[in-house]
């Protein structure tokens, strides 16, 4: 099963993955206060301070260039923001991967 690490499918080199997803984790810890399973997608709802829509934003257009399967759309404020993510049906495994750090590393 593919995996955020192990995924054939990125073209992020593999040394650099532990990186992304060390990002990934610390934005999920620190900004992630629900998680929603919407249907086949994820929304996450954030909060924080000023620059969290351009940490986000940028995180994601990352994300997006080496994993092109990922869509995200970022709306709201720094104080209230939400990140709704995407991949198309075969790349489940990894959407739910990613959901269920987001999930754990909020709680």
């Amino acid at each position: 099963m593919d995996s955020l690490l192990s995924t054939d499918a990125c073209t992020l080199p593999s040394p650099e993955r532990p990186l992304r997803v060390a990002e990934f984790d610390e934005l999920f810890a620190s900004h992630v206060h629900q998680v929603e399973f919407s249907g086949e997608d994820v929304r996450l709802q954030l909060s924080g301070t000023e620059g969290l829509v351009d940490r986000v934003r940028d995180l994601a257009e990352r994300e997006s260039y080496c994993c092109s399967f990922f869509t995200f759309t970022v709306t709201g404020t720094d104080e209230k923001l939400t990140l709704d993510i995407s991949v198309p049906p075969e790349h489940h495994a990894i959407l739910d991967d990613l959901a269920a750090r987001a999930h754990m590393l909020s709680a």
